[in-house]
């Protein structure tokens, strides 16, 4: 797909740029440092020819951004999907520019991804998309220069087949180079319920932020992937009930709450939600509009545009997602009075942890989980309170708040650093 053919109000880049160019014009942003901000460092698109099981020779296409490294070497994930593109690459490694800022770890922001369905791969052609992607961008990656890490359709195996390509590659063990790595090969305690744990501490901040009884409310996820299940089993830790959560296929709605404990079962073995009693089939599209307390978009972008936005009734919208809601939406949501924690704060558990994952292997030293976890908070509760206090600074709402606080950082850290040559 390319980027002529996505509408401009589902085009990720331009969403970001949107948000972008409000947060420079409050902070008065000069312009050549606006362009500096907003150009991505450097862009690499390859080519990946993978022999199939079946003895065909197939040419995958697979992108890395590095958007900035002003305050430390990239980070971000690699997404693998069918619908990758390059706009989506860029967009998603800003996002993580300015998330990265937001949270306040000493990290830039990059992405990658390669177009393929990996639902419809077999293992080992996975395995040989992923080590000859990572032979390929090999001259561009490493633990002080770019660090990967799992997102939609790869997970810890991915990683463990990236480090061992990098490691045989550089003739030495380098578990720094990625994050989101099994346990057994250097990865941290907590990580797997890094972002829906964020979900659940800014998603109760909010609540006490609205005078709201956690008890007292309830909520719908999009998505039952890591993020979206997690997320609902951290929200019930804290007394939340969760009305409905969905796949790709559609969601399962129950208005007196869902057996969470059943799904994840069933998850785990199913990987979809088919075959579930535990509630109503329902849309998606209908998932988003239930009235609940607190919505959860948890899968992909743009789900919340100007054509569904004004029917969203909850209160509040915690972002697990990257992106969920288009920019023309914002205002919308605005003007309801919905209390949107974005993205660049709600889904930051997982950078977070993905740095002291990053941080424990160049110590050589494993932290326990419950130290992980304390950590998370401390950083992700000062984070949320920064956001707020700089939307009511600056009288804007929270995503251009998050964005200010962001873009204020890294502009910061280019100008200390100057512009060489």
């Amino acid at each position: 797909m390319s980027p002529q053919q996505i509408n401009s109000e589902e085009n990720p880049f331009e969403a970001m740029s949107a948000r972008f160019k409000i947060a420079a014009d409050k902070l008065g942003l000069e312009p050549g440092m606006f362009q500096v901000l907003l150009t991505p460092d450097r862009e690499i698109t390859v080519a990946i020819p993978v022999v199939m099981d079946d003895g065909a020779l197939q040419v995958f296409t697979g992108y890395r951004v590095q958007h900035s490294l002003a305050r430390g070497p990239a980070k971000g994930g690699i997404r693998y999907a069918p619908n990758v593109h390059i706009d989506e690459v860029r967009a998603l490694a800003a996002w993580m520019t300015w998330k990265c800022a937001v949270v306040n770890v000493p990290f830039g922001g990059g992405k990658g991804g390669v177009i393929c369905d990996p639902f419809k791969l077999s293992k080992g052609e996975l395995e040989r998309i992923t080590r000859k992607y990572v032979a390929r961008i090999m001259d561009f990656i490493g633990p002080d220069r770019d660090i990967p890490a799992p997102d939609m359709g790869t997970d810890g195996q991915v990683m463990g087949w990236f480090l061992d390509t990098y490691c045989n590659y550089q003739g030495s063990y380098v578990p720094a180079v990625v994050t989101g790595k099994p346990i057994a090969l250097g990865g941290s305690a907590g990580r797997i319920e890094a972002t829906g744990r964020g979900v659940m501490i800014v998603t109760r901040q909010a609540l006490a932020h609205l005078g709201m009884n956690p008890k007292q409310s309830t909520a719908a996820i999009q998505g039952a992937g890591n993020v979206g299940l997690i997320s609902a089993m951290q929200l019930a830790s804290i007394g939340v009930k969760t009305l409905a959560i969905s796949d790709i296929h559609g969601a399962l709605y129950n208005k007196n709450g869902l057996d969470l404990d059943l799904i994840a079962k069933h998850l785990a073995k199913a990987r979809n939600l088919d075959g579930l009693t535990c509630g109503d089939r329902i849309s998606n599209e209908q998932l988003l509009e239930l009235p609940v307390d607190i919505l959860v978009p948890a899968a992909t972008e743009n789900v919340i545009t100007s054509k569904n936005a004004n029917n969203i009734k909850a209160r509040v919208i915690t972002e697990g997602a990257n992106g969920p809601c288009a920019a023309e939406a914002d205002q919308i949501l605005d003007s309801k009075g919905v209390f949107v924690v974005p993205d660049i704060l709600a889904n930051a558990g997982g950078v977070t942890v993905s740095y002291f994952e990053w941080v424990q292997n160049r110590m050589g030293f494993a932290w326990k989980q419950q130290e992980v976890e304390d950590r998370m908070e401390h950083i992700m509760v000062e984070s949320f309170q920064s956001v707020v206090g700089m939307s009511k600074r600056f009288q804007v709402s929270n995503r251009i708040a998050a964005y200010i606080l962001g873009v204020d950082r890294v502009a910061d850290a280019t100008r200390r650093r100057g512009i060489y040559g």
